[in-house]
């Protein structure tokens, strides 16, 4: 069964094409994406079959019929998990560098996803789609760290709503440029689609959600600083966005730090070292730790090497 979805043109939304409309009220469609929804007659405004070229109104009630997905394609990989925890319900996977988590245009195989389905068969939930199953949260492609999968239905709605209700406990460490001068802070800034690059997020007040991000100093090391964070809000790239817009861009980020990105990281140092949450069936409070990995270990003993050579 198809989903639908449904949107009211407010009179402070700015009258777009449709297609840009959407893209800007939620980031589950591309531009082409939805824009080859439009041309199948998958979107109605006010009952009728939308054009392309269709430039919204105020109180324009949009209905988007979102086709089913075609049948997954990709295929079960026997690719080495690092599982710190499983039961019948759940498991906890501790992620590397550089895994995508699910498949995605270029990336349609190693993916998180691909060693998932060898290691759980049929055993995983499957609410957010043949595309994304057993997935509850993401975490980005060069972020490493512990990641829960849903192995059905039941568990995946508990855990979500964990999530939504910011009960499910999230920590993340990392070393971002600058010098922090505040030992804790939060950030409280809304995040949405950078206006002027679709690919990209960014603290902005427009087609935006809530996001705060708690972080805490662990060392400083001059020009970098060793960073807790805990987030309060899940949206995507929230610590990447929200540390840079503070002047202090994440380490190895070649989307938001500086045009110089710092050699032999391979993308940002940031690793998901924390996670707490209810279980779903037991109602029982799990807890779990990831060791910082030795790409980030390995950067830290070189800024502990030049911090202290530069301190004699």
């Amino acid at each position: 069964m198809s989903e639908v979805l449904n949107f009211t043109v407010l009179s402070e939304d700015k009258c777009e094409r449709i297609d840009k409309f959407i893209t800007l009220k939620t980031d589950r469609f591309s531009r082409s994406g939805i824009a080859k929804i439009i041309e199948d007659g998958g979107v109605l405004v006010n009952g009728e079959v939308a054009s392309k070229k269709y430039k919204c109104k105020p109180n324009d009630e949009i209905v988007i019929n979102v086709p089913d997905l075609k049948p997954l394609e990709t295929l079960p990989q026997n690719i080495p998990l690092d599982i710190v925890y499983e039961d019948d319900d759940l498991l906890v996977v501790n992620k590397p560098k550089g895994m995508v988590v699910h498949p995605a245009a270029g990336n349609y195989d190693g993916t998180l996803v691909n060693a998932l389905l060898y290691h759980c068969g049929d055993s995983l939930s499957g609410i957010n789609g043949v595309m994304r199953p057993g997935i509850v949260h993401r975490i980005d492609k060069d972020t490493s760290g512990l990641l829960i999968v849903a192995k059905n239905d039941f568990a995946h709605i508990g855990l979500a709503e964990q999530i939504k209700e910011h009960s499910f406990h999230r920590a993340y460490e990392c070393v971002v440029h600058g010098n922090i001068k505040e030992d804790k802070g939060t950030i409280n800034q809304p995040i949405g689609r950078n206006p002027k690059d679709r690919k990209k997020m960014a603290v902005t007040f427009k087609n935006s959600k809530n996001a705060t991000t708690h972080f805490e100093v662990i060392k400083r090391y001059g020009e970098f600083t060793h960073v807790r964070c805990v987030l309060e809000t899940g949206r995507t790239h929230q610590i990447r966005v929200h540390m840079a817009y503070i002047g202090h861009p994440v380490a190895g980020d070649e989307v938001y730090g500086p045009k110089k990105v710092q050699k032999g990281l391979n993308g940002q140092c940031l690793h998901a070292k924390h996670i707490g949450f209810v279980h779903p069936r037991t109602n029982e409070w799990l807890e779990f730790e990831s060791d910082l990995p030795e790409y980030f270990k390995n950067f830290l003993n070189k800024l502990d090497n030049k911090y202290d050579k530069g301190k004699e």
